[in-house]
């Protein structure tokens, strides 16, 4: 081993999560460690790029903010079209993260990119991390779990996997600028969706789809692209590929195992249905950074359960009923049903059916 290291916090993954624990940490005086499997933090880019309005202030950073949104129109089985508020911003997500991951580092974190966790004590509080200067060893007082859908570390406490739906997306050249996202909701993608959103002059285009029901995100994806090349929406050119897993579970049964914090995608914070993760996991990433500092510096005993309670405040409600309409809309999947805008329209956010208690 080349080297040992005793650190207050460390942090396994610099996605938003991850980054937003490093900083609060950081900027509390604490001190954190942060080790991120990636060469280059947040590419390849695995995301459709989107925030809400209340994340505005982290897109100042130069770079991060592309274009706005005003809003969302809905595609469903019929071809029925319905519009919705939706307002908010499409970002480089890449950039995003990268801002976060500087002033973490800028506020002290100490940064390990291209590295990964390869051993994790629990009991012990202690870690191996495989880096670019070698093998090294953290002792830890607070580790913050922020390694998404596939966590190490969650695996490493023995926790369950998470269930995923599968994306694949294309960057491509768009041909009439919008300020609106669009949505197909089809039989086509059982247990997901696709989805064009505006960046500028591109745009991405996506897919997400259960793989249990025998889906070929590929296949599906392409026959979309084509559709929209001869409809004169976008271009043929394929600017960027990328893909990737989407958790859809809902939160874990627990966000605290004895001084292990589960963030972000880790968590299970991801939104079963939209499938939007950022903003979650920036609230919690910073809520994590806030705990570790009131439990390890102010001696607040309660600030770990103080996290999870205020986390599951904040998003228990809303990822629960996600859990339950998906549950209920996969019941109609590969059925005659699938093909009724009825059933869609109670499985999707956009609509007030959603959020009627009484249709399920």
């Amino acid at each position: 081993m080349d080297g040992r290291q005793k650190v207050d916090v460390l942090v396994v993954g610099l996605g938003p999560a991850g980054g937003a624990a490093a900083l609060a940490a950081a900027q509390a005086g604490l001190r954190v460690a942060a080790v991120e499997r990636r060469k280059e933090i947040g590419v390849p880019v695995q995301c459709a790029e989107f925030i809400p309005l209340p994340l505005a202030r982290y897109a100042v950073p130069e770079g991060v903010l592309q274009q706005r949104i005003q809003g969302m129109v809905s595609y469903l089985p019929s071809g029925r079209m319905e519009k919705s508020d939706s307002t908010g911003l499409m970002i480089d997500r890449a950039a995003f993260d990268q801002a976060l991951a500087r002033q973490a580092k800028q506020s002290g974190a100490k940064l390990y990119l291209n590295s990964r966790l390869v051993g994790l004590d629990s009991a012990g509080s202690s870690a191996i991390a495989v880096t670019s200067q070698g093998e090294i060893g953290f002792d830890y007082r607070l580790l913050v779990a922020a390694d998404g859908p596939y966590s190490f570390v969650a695996r490493s406490l023995g926790l369950p996997q998470q269930e995923t739906v599968h994306t694949r997306q294309y960057t491509v050249p768009l041909l009439e600028a919008s300020e609106e996202t669009e949505i197909w909701l089809s039989p086509d993608y059982p247990g997901g969706y696709a989805w064009l959103f505006p960046k500028g002059r591109v745009a991405n285009l996506g897919l997400g789809v259960d793989k249990r029901y025998g889906s070929d995100p590929k296949a599906l994806l392409d026959a979309l692209h084509r559709k929209l090349v001869v409809e004169g929406r976008v271009r043929e050119a394929i600017l960027r590929r990328t893909g990737g897993a989407i958790p859809v579970s809902g939160l874990r049964r627990n966000l605290v195992v004895g001084n292990v914090l589960l963030v972000g995608d880790a968590a299970g914070l991801t939104h079963p249905i939209t499938g939007a993760g950022i903003a979650a996991a920036v609230a919690s990433g910073e809520r994590a950074g806030q705990a570790a500092a009131a439990w390890l510096i102010g001696c607040e005993k309660n600030s770990l359960m103080d996290f999870e309670n205020d986390i599951r405040d904040q998003f228990g409600a809303c990822l629960e009923r996600a859990v339950a309409r998906r549950a209920w809309i996969g019941q109609n999947w590969r059925t005659p049903a699938a093909d009724a805008d009825r059933i869609h329209r109670r499985g999707w956010v956009a609509f007030p059916e959603y959020f009627d208690e009484g249709q399920f």
